[in-house]
């Protein structure tokens, strides 16, 4: 029915400006729904985790370990998966986290099987747990949380696998929680330069990729640890089906959606003052 519009050129353009003023025509009324639901979750009970199971993958250190203890300040019984602790196992799962993750820098100049660990963390590092483990949520109306970083929206440059792995876990799901809900609740955490040791140049030059000289936060906004493992914990435990911290995140979101040009931009911007701080390639 609409082939002979978008098969035009001129017409395709048509239903795309008419569509984008549309949506500016109403962004308004968008803004004033998002600053409802704002307001409506911080009166939203939260869920009593006393007693509860939380298994959480890559906890051993960084914003995972954060989260453990905010779901320890709660009451939950932890069951801690990375690579410091031994895997343990329990009959009954009422929280998912899945965190565990690597963020290898890339560049053309080392091979691309070099970055198959990448994808293999995490990508399958969260499908797993995620498979086994959705019996026992389903039975339990638990939650599933993903760490997805806003890497696997906005692209940033040298990113490259750790992007892709990220995009991957958001579109894997976004379309699994079709066919949970509601008996599963999926929050999918995009989240931005958070303090950790993943932002560190130590962390660059651990395994493969490009190091740093210096961190992430000397050239871009950071959100401390502690303060994004609050909001992440109180967000899941409301019910949230996404969270991104820090908030203004959602804005590069909506620019790169609507205005691809300035986001190429931005991107740009932030891609010059990145380099100056490249230090060299790892192989290891």
């Amino acid at each position: 029915m609409y082939e002979s519009y978008f098969n035009n050129k001129l017409t395709n353009a048509l239903v795309y400006y008419v569509f984008l003023l549309l949506l500016l025509l109403i962004s308004p009324f968008l803004f004033f729904c998002e600053l409802v639901t704002i307001l409506r979750s911080c009166f939203q009970p939260i869920e009593n985790m006393s007693g509860k199971v939380v298994l959480i993958t890559g906890a051993s250190s960084g914003l995972g370990e954060l989260i453990a203890y905010e779901y320890a300040k709660k009451g939950a019984c932890l069951v801690i998966v990375a690579i410091k602790e031994p895997e343990k196992r329990c009959m009954f799962i009422d929280h998912l986290v899945c965190n565990a993750g690597i963020g290898s820098l890339y560049s053309i100049n080392i091979g691309v099987t070099k970055f198959t660990p990448v994808m293999d963390i995490n990508f399958w590092g969260s499908i797993y747990p995620t498979y086994f483990a959705i019996p026992h949520l389903i039975r339990t109306n638990g939650k599933i949380v993903v760490n997805a970083s806003c890497g696997g929206v906005l692209h940033p440059p040298k990113g490259g696998f750790y992007n892709a792995s990220k995009a991957a876990l958001i579109s894997f799901y976004e379309s699994l929680r079709f066919e949970v809900s509601p008996r599963v609740t999926i929050t999918i955490l995009t989240l931005g330069f958070i303090e950790t040791n993943m932002i560190t140049p130590k962390y660059s030059t651990s395994g493969v990729g490009v190091s740093l000289r210096k961190g992430f936060g000397t050239i871009h906004p950071t959100m401390g640890a502690e303060s994004c493992a609050i909001a992440i914990v109180d967000g899941v435990c409301k019910g949230a089906t996404s969270i991104t911290e820090p908030r203004f995140i959602k804005a590069l979101f909506l620019i790169k959606f609507l205005f691809p040009g300035l986001h190429r931009f931005h991107m740009n911007i932030f891609s010059l003052g990145f380099s100056k701080e490249l230090k060299g390639t790892y192989e290891n």
